[in-house]
């Protein structure tokens, strides 16, 4: 049985809405639990996600490095593959005008 391997860029984004929900749960808890203070009014909601964002980045940045690194590689060999059709694809037409 052959299980497709998930490409890396959707390995790598799932990795990062992880880390995300991870960061907005440990925010929220602490909020509720008042270590960090709940925002100006209404906007609790929005506090916690900005944090949640603000936190999530660099640990991303530091965790997620191998991944980021396997999705590049493989972006860049999709971007060199499509370049040489091109240009095979070129080199018909110009063998056939000609």
């Amino acid at each position: 049985m052959n299980v497709a391997k998930p490409s890396a860029t959707v390995r790598y984004t799932a990795m990062r809405v992880a880390v995300f929900v991870g960061c907005l749960v440990f925010v929220a808890l602490l909020v509720h639990f008042k270590i960090v203070p709940a925002g100006l009014g209404d906007a609790n909601a929005i506090w916690v996600v900005l944090l949640a964002l603000v936190l999530s980045a660099p640990l991303s940045f530091v965790l997620l490095r191998k991944q980021r690194d396997e999705m590049s590689a493989q972006i860049v060999t999709k971007v060199e593959s499509a370049k040489a059709r091109l240009e095979a694809n070129r080199s018909q037409e110009d063998g056939a005008a000609g």
